[in-house]
């Protein structure tokens, strides 16, 4: 149950966000006024470090033009007249969808959080309770996304599957040829078109697969799924038989193919992708953000939802390559 404290904080924390969109005391849902929108960006932003690493972009069409916020190649040089290049990628486009994000944080939590500590750090924890969640689902959906769905099934598609295409399914359907379906990793060099390390493959991938332009560019990382490093790690420390080799097997995580490596949350476990972070992009539309908080009796809760039109694009295709999947052979394993 809330007790008094609890009580007190929360309502001051729903008259707080409720003045800060100019709406009256006691709104249940409000649109965001344009700092609000701003404001609420930073804190999902923040409240996740890997997203804060991607961009998130405000856009004032549910339809429009991808823009390429990164390095898009060369711009320098001469002509008959000025010499200039076009930013951004024609007909590289970006659709929203109606998106609704919600989160409800039982009364008992609340009033632990309130007897636990002052009120400013239950405001924090209220305020990083419901951004963290909405961020963390940002990325699920980003990651694993392959359709849009009208009712959406989290059952069935823990990861967000159906509630909006993510970057993977967009490139795959606009630029099939950036991604390759399977690759398989064998040390002992056995299996026919393998690659005995990480390293080799992704590079191989960078060479065949990025465009000539962009692959010494020095902002491209490797994403790399968990299952991948954990195998490569393991070999590797199998192998090895000095501290120069213990060490690099454990370095594997922060590097692959001399590039920067992160596994950022709910990446799939065989997946790897070769890209410039900011050209992710999540793409919010100006004005259609709204924000609704209930504190319901009846259910012994308070509600908290985030809406708006919402998409996601990839900045430049060319910049963008990527392994569905990525099969490892056990090399003690009897041959079939």
């Amino acid at each position: 149950m809330l007790n008094a404290i609890s009580t007190s904080y929360l309502h001051e924390f729903c008259a707080t966000v409720a003045s800060a969109a100019n709406a009256g005391e006691g709104a249940g849902m409000f649109s965001l006024t344009p700092p609000m929108e701003t404001a609420l960006r930073q804190a999902i932003s923040q409240s996740d470090a890997f997203l804060g690493m991607v961009s998130l972009l405000p856009v004032q069409q549910i339809k429009g033009q991808v823009v390429d916020v990164g390095d898009d190649g060369l711009s320098t040089g001469r002509a008959a007249e000025r010499f200039s290049v076009e930013v951004g990628q024609s007909g590289n486009t970006y659709e929203l969808i109606k998106t609704d994000s919600g989160a409800h944080i039982l009364w008992e939590t609340m009033t632990q959080w309130a007897n636990s500590g002052a009120k400013g750090q239950w405001l924090n924890m209220m305020k990083a309770a419901i951004s963290r969640r909405f961020a963390l689902d940002m990325l699920r959906v980003g990651f694993n996304g392959v359709s849009a769905a009208d009712i959406t099934d989290p059952k069935a598609n823990p990861l967000g599957q159906d509630v909006n295409k993510g970057w993977l399914t967009i490139v795959k359907e606009k630029s099939p040829a950036q991604v390759l379906a399977a690759a398989t990793l064998d040390p002992t060099g056995n299996t026919v078109d393998s690659h005995k390390n990480l390293d080799s493959l992704v590079q191989d991938h960078i060479n065949t697969t990025i465009a000539p332009e962009h692959r010494q560019d020095a902002d491209l990382v490797v994403l790399v799924g968990s299952d991948l490093v954990a195998a490569e790690q393991h070999r590797l420390l199998e192998a090895a038989n000095t501290p120069t080799e213990h060490k690099a097997a454990q370095q594997l995580a922060k590097t692959v193919a001399g590039k920067k490596a992160y596994i950022p949350p709910f990446f799939p476990p065989t997946m790897i992708i070769v890209t410039h972070l900011k050209n992710l992009q999540i793409l919010t539309q100006e004005g259609t953000q709204w924000r609704k908080q209930k504190n319901n009796e009846d259910k012994l809760r308070f509600e908290n939802n985030h809406i708006r039109m919402e998409g996601y694009a990839v900045g430049n295709h060319k910049k963008f390559a990527a392994i569905e999947n990525v099969t490892v052979v056990d090399p003690t394993a009897p041959a079939q």
